[in-house]
C-alpha cells in the first residue's frame, strides 16, 4: 500500500495535488482553488474523488473548494483553529490527528507562520508531505500572519520528517528561490546543483516539485538557518529581494 501525489497546475502558479491510495483507489484534492480546472482533471483521471484537504485558509487555496466539493459530493477536511475562515468542515483537525484516505492515513502537522491556522499533511505510506505554504522547494511562505520563531519550529518539525519525503508544495516559487538562496550561500554546491536543474526544469516548461526532503536539507537557507535570529533575517532578506 501506498500514496502517490500528482500535481495539477492552476491559477498562475499555484498546484492542487490528486492523492490516490493504491491499495484501494481512493482520491483525495488538497486546496483546490479553481474549481472548473480541479474537476476537469479529476474527471479526466477516472471522474473518482472521496476527500477534499485544505492546508490554510487563503483563497488561491480554497475558492474552489465548495463547487468540488457539491460536485463531488465528498468531505471536507481542515485544521480546526480556523474553522470560522474555511469552507465547511466535515472533519475538524489538530496537531497528532490522523485523516483516513482508502486505507492510508495521514497525519496532522501545525505549523503556523505563514498563517496562524496553517496545517500541512503526511503520509507515511508513500512518503508524502502537502507543505502548503509553509515549506517550498528553496524557500518559505512570507509570514503573512505568524512571527518567525512561529516558522522556525514549524519548519523543524517539518525537517525532522524522513528524508526520502516528497515535499509537495503549493507554489512553482522554486527559480526565484533558487536565485536569492544563491545571493546568501552561493558556496554551497547542492544549492548550485538544485539551481542548475531548476533552471533547466523551467526552460523547458516543467515544474521544479515535489522536491526530496534530503535536497531541501542540504540546500533550502531556511532550513539551514541555525536559529530564529538567522532565520527571522533571511526571511526579512527574501521580502525584499
Amino acid at each position: 500500500m501506498t500514496v502517490s501525489a500528482q500535481l495539477i497546475p492552476i491559477l498562475s502558479d499555484n498546484y492542487a495535488w490528486r492523492l490516490v491510495d493504491s491499495e484501494t483507489g481512493a482520491v483525495a484534492i488538497v486546496d483546490p482553488a479553481d474549481a472548473k480546472a480541479i474537476i476537469a482533471a479529476l474527471e479526466a483521471a477516472g471522474g473518482r474523488l472521496d476527500l477534499i484537504l485544505l492546508t490554510h485558509h487563503h483563497d488561491d487555496h480554497i475558492a474552489g473548494t465548495d463547487a468540488v466539493r457539491a460536485h463531488f459530493s465528498v468531505p471536507v477536511v481542515g485544521a480546526a483553529a480556523d474553522a470560522h475562515r474555511l469552507p465547511k468542515l466535515d472533519q475538524a483537525v489538530r496537531e497528532g490527528d490522523t485523516v483516513k484516505l482508502g486505507n492510508a492515513s495521514a497525519q496532522v502537522i501545525e505549523t503556523p507562520g505563514h498563517t496562524r491556522g496553517q496545517i500541512n499533511f503526511f503520509f507515511p505510506d508513500g512518503e508524502i508531505l502537502l507543505s502548503g505554504d509553509t515549506l517550498f522547494s528553496l524557500g518559505c511562505g512570507r509570514l503573512i500572519e505568524g512571527t518567525p520563531a512561529e516558522m522556525f519550529a514549524s519548519l523543524r518539525k517539518l525537517a525532522a520528517l524522513p528524508p526520502g519525503t516528497k515535499v509537495c508544495c503549493g507554489h512553482e516559487y522554486t527559480e526565484s528561490n533558487a536565485r536569492f538562496a544563491l545571493s546568501i550561500d552561493p558556496d554551497n554546491t547542492a544549492l548550485q546543483a538544485r539551481a542548475a536543474e531548476v533552471k533547466a526544469l523551467r526552460a523547458a516548461g516543467k515544474p521544479t516539485v515535489p522536491s526530496l526532503l534530503s535536497d531541501e536539507l542540504a540546500a533550502n537557507p531556511f532550513l539551514l538557518a541555525p536559529d530564529v535570529a538567522t532565520f527571522a533575517a533571511r526571511r526579512a532578506g527574501k521580502d525584499k529581494f
